[in-house]
């Protein structure tokens, strides 16, 4: 009995060595494997990183991933990359989603469509509608020409799930010139005027279109916005526009909505979404002491309070016979639609935020740079004005007129997005 305790503590001994060296050759493997693995996946494709999905080496943005090969390889081949295409910078500073998957179903009420006549490019029109379906919008009918109906803008539009793209063709003016409005006196006094004048018919033809298609599509509420425009929903219980309006009373047909403008205090933006964060109250939304009291500082010299418009933009709800009432307003054939002007919520207009915008709307429009034949073109005085500094000043010229006009801090707030 007394051999044989050595031999049984020796063996204990050994299998215990044995299990600790088996046990470290485990753990020595395992993370080898792992990283193998994950090595392994990326090679072949199979993996992809949710929080590198839009980082600055990745030049595909949302709705580029069912575009057709040839467009694909136009992009790549210019050398430029999509990030310049879209005439960003390798830091994108607006936060996308991979695959724009919002889960907006049929079930969310109410639904709620954007329409809009637009040429703008995807560095605007991109985060203009990721905002907007942020905000519960699930319907965009976007009305486009010039840049915005070219190949490599429209094609990524028409990936976006809910974006209908509509292009002004010949068949489409041949349409719209047998529609009701067409015919109507208050409209025709707009007719062939150039700039501003025929982009006003414009969006009013496209408009009333636009209420057809929504009723097909069986939209609750219609709002009509420019690019430059996002809605702000203060005043809901969330920062919602579907929650805003879920809880306007059954018996109102139409939401006002007040317009803030932006005041811009450097030359050189070049995200205006991201980095105008000051705007100029609307006197909706003022104390009237307030409002009158700073007049003199707001205005700078312009005739009007804001540089721009200042009746805010509208949200119709859908029903028979409505129609467009200009750019800013719906009405109705049968009825006096029944407005709410909100307290908090309003549109945040982007007036001028670039510094190049006062030569591209210089070159959108073939008018003369004289007090009077501006008048052909432009309906609002700061327009015109923009547009004859544009054509006549140099460039220093040009931003001492531009720091004049936007630099004003009378009654601003300042929103973060």
């Amino acid at each position: 009995m007394a051999g044989i305790r050595p031999t049984t503590s020796t063996s204990q001994t050994s299998s215990a060595q044995l299990l600790t060296s088996r046990l470290l050759l485990l753990l020595t493997l395992l993370p080898l494997t792992l990283a193998a693995f994950a090595f392994l996946l990326q090679w072949r494709g199979g993996l992809t990183d949710p929080t590198t999905r839009w980082s600055p080496d990745h030049h595909e943005f949302p709705g580029m991933e069912s575009i057709s090969g040839s467009i694909k390889d136009t992009i790549r081949n210019s050398g430029s990359g999509c990030t310049d295409l879209l005439g960003q910078s390798h830091s994108l500073s607006f936060p996308y989603f991979r695959d724009w998957k919002f889960g907006f179903g049929s079930d969310l009420k109410p639904k709620i469509c954007i329409t809009t006549s637009t040429s703008a490019g995807l560095e605007q029109t991109l985060p203009w509608i990721f905002y907007h379906k942020v905000m519960g919008v699930s319907t965009f009918f976007l009305f486009v020409e010039g840049k915005a109906a070219s190949p490599t803008v429209s094609k990524v539009l028409e990936t976006i799930a809910g974006v209908k793209v509509i292009y002004r063709t010949r068949e489409l003016e041949e349409q719209q010139a047998k529609s009701r409005i067409w015919n109507e006196t208050w409209l025709s006094s707009f007719f062939y005027k150039p700039c501003n004048y025929e982009l006003f018919v414009k969006q009013s033809l496209n408009m009333e279109m636009a209420i057809v298609m929504a009723r097909e599509a069986g939209m609750d509420w219609i709002i009509h916005l420019d690019t430059d425009e996002l809605i702000h929903p203060a005043g809901a219980r969330e920062y919602s526009l579907r929650q805003l309006l879920i809880d306007v009373p059954g018996n109102v047909d139409m939401v006002i909505f007040p317009n803030y403008e932006s005041s811009v205090e450097r030359d050189d933006i070049k995200e205006p979404f991201s980095e105008v964060s000051m705007f100029k109250k609307n006197y909706d939304h003022l104390p009237k002491d307030v409002y009158f009291g700073n007049y003199k500082e707001a205005t700078r010299g312009n005739p009007n309070y804001f540089l721009t418009y200042g009746n805010g933009k509208s949200a119709a709800r859908i029903q028979d016979h409505l129609r467009p009432n200009g750019a800013h307003r719906w009405h109705n054939y049968m009825k006096t639609p029944n407005e709410v002007k909100l307290e908090e919520a309003a549109v945040l207009h982007y007036t001028y935020p670039k510094f190049s915008d006062l030569t591209s709307r210089r070159d959108r429009c073939g008018c003369k740079p004289t007090k009077e034949d501006v008048k052909r073109c432009f309906m609002l005085e700061f327009d015109r004005s923009a547009f004859i500094i544009a054509s006549t000043a140099t460039e220093e010229e040009m931003l001492l007129w531009y720091y004049r006009y936007h630099n004003f801090p009378a009654f601003c707030f300042t929103i973060l997005m």
